[in-house]
C-alpha cells in the first residue's frame, strides 16, 4: 500500500479528506451501503489498497481466489500502474440485500464505465460483480 496522507481530498471524490471519508473504511469500519462500498473500493484501488479489495469482494466473484498471495499482487501492480483520475456515480439502486451502483472512472488506461452488483452477506456489504457499459 502506498503511503498516503489522510490531508488528501478523498480519492472518491466526495469533498471531504480521505481521514473524513474512505479512511475509516479501510481501517476497518464497515461501509453502511452499497454506494459507500464502491467509492471506498474505488479509493482503495487509488491508494493501492489491495487488502481492501480483497476483504470486501463476495466470494461468487469470478475473480475470487484462496491464492491471496497472487491475488493481492495481481491487484496491486494494477493499482501502481494505474493513475486514479476521477470518478462519476452514474446511479444507484439500494435494496435489502442486493444493490446496484453505475459508476464511470478515468483511468490512465481511459473511461471505464460499470454496473457493479453489491450482495449483503452477514449484515456486510461485499462486491458481487459488475458488467462493463459502453459510454
Amino acid at each position: 500500500m502506498k503511503k498516503v496522507s489522510p490531508n488528501i481530498p478523498c480519492p472518491c471524490q466526495s469533498g471531504f479528506k480521505y481521514k473524513k471519508c474512505c479512511q475509516k473504511y479501510h481501517k476497518g469500519a464497515w461501509a453502511p451501503n452499497a454506494l459507500t462500498l464502491m467509492r471506498s473500493r474505488y479509493c482503495a484501488y487509488a491508494v493501492g489498497n489491495a487488502g481492501y479489495i480483497i476483504a470486501t469482494t463476495h466470494p461468487c466473484n469470478p475473480d475470487y481466489t484462496d491464492n491471496r498471495e497472487q491475488w493481492e499482487e495481481d491487484i496491486q501492480h494494477f493499482c501502481d500502474n494505474t493513475a486514479f483520475l476521477g470518478l462519476q456515480i452514474i446511479s444507484h439502486e439500494e435494496g435489502e440485500e442486493e444493490a446496484f451502483v453505475t459508476f464511470s472512472a478515468s483511468l490512465s488506461s481511459g473511461r471505464l464505465t460499470e454496473k457493479s452488483r453489491f450482495l449483503k452477506t452477514g449484515g456486510r456489504w461485499l462486491y458481487a460483480d459488475g458488467t462493463f457499459e459502453t459510454t
